[in-house]
């Protein structure tokens, strides 16, 4: 019995497949495409999950589900570390632990992901939903923030190669989503004064597990990989079903 990781295209739910993949762990995949932006009924009517997260994973082995990318993350890591996974790779622990160099910043950029970029990022998918001016005070605010936390993150990895430090963990594959393919609900922002940014993004995409579970999980979504984003939003385009732009035949 193995893991059923509950795939919605174009979302934060490929931070699972990239874990599952650096861990070389079986998992099988359910795809849900959204409808026409959000969480669609097929879902929703996974038991459990009535308000349609993604991720969302079944164990069956331990009779449980899960949602929240994090506390996915956290689950599999620790279930993988004591050997319950089948796994190819079980010295690759992707953490630090409290005694190891580094830990601090470890945990900082792992809860920085959710909590201040992919927070801040999704500010403007609303902005566009609610269809709030360019001008508006809240969009002024928002946009300054961005780029000072993006600013803040190029510093960063300046001098690092990785967020943590030298060594890959997940506080990359979480927070790998918020500045690729989460620009296609917005914000339409350019990473061309962030070329560290552009690094890493390149270091990221150059990772064979990254390259198999964006190959498995969105097979026909342009990688935003790059400084610029997508010509326009999602939203803009009425969705993944009818929008084109974001598919790889479109280039």
């Amino acid at each position: 019995m193995v893991l059923t990781v509950h795939h919605l295209g174009i979302s934060q739910s490929e931070r699972i497949l990239f874990l599952c993949e650096e861990l070389a762990i079986d998992y099988k995949i359910v795809y849900h495409t959204r409808d026409p932006i959000g969480a669609p009924a097929s879902l929703k009517n996974v038991p459990g999950n009535s308000t349609g997260k993604a991720p969302f994973i079944e164990d069956p082995e331990a009779g449980i589900t899960l949602s929240e990318s994090a506390a996915i993350c956290d689950y599999i890591l620790a279930k993988n570390a004591a050997g319950e996974l089948g796994s190819q790779n079980l010295d690759k622990k992707l953490t630090k632990s409290y005694s190891e160099p580094g830990y601090t910043d470890f945990v900082y950029w792992y809860h920085f992901s959710n909590g201040t970029l992919q927070a801040l990022m999704g500010r403007f998918t609303f902005f566009e939903i609610g269809q709030i001016p360019q001008d508006n005070a809240a969009q002024k605010f928002s946009e300054h923030g961005l780029h000072e936390t993006l600013k803040m993150m190029d510093e960063r990895l300046e001098k690092n190669k990785w967020l943590a430090g030298e060594d890959f963990t997940v506080a990359d594959i979480m927070s790998v989503y918020s500045l690729t393919s989460k620009r296609y609900f917005g914000p339409l922002v350019s990473f061309k004064d962030y070329p560290n940014i552009i690094r890493y993004l390149k270091d990221i995409g150059d990772r064979p597990a990254y390259q198999r579970a964006m190959e498995k999980g969105d097979p026909d979504m342009k990688l935003l990989l790059d400084a610029e984003p997508p010509e326009k939003t999602l939203i803009q385009g009425g969705g993944i079903v009818k929008a084109e732009f974001w598919k790889k035949s479109n280039i």
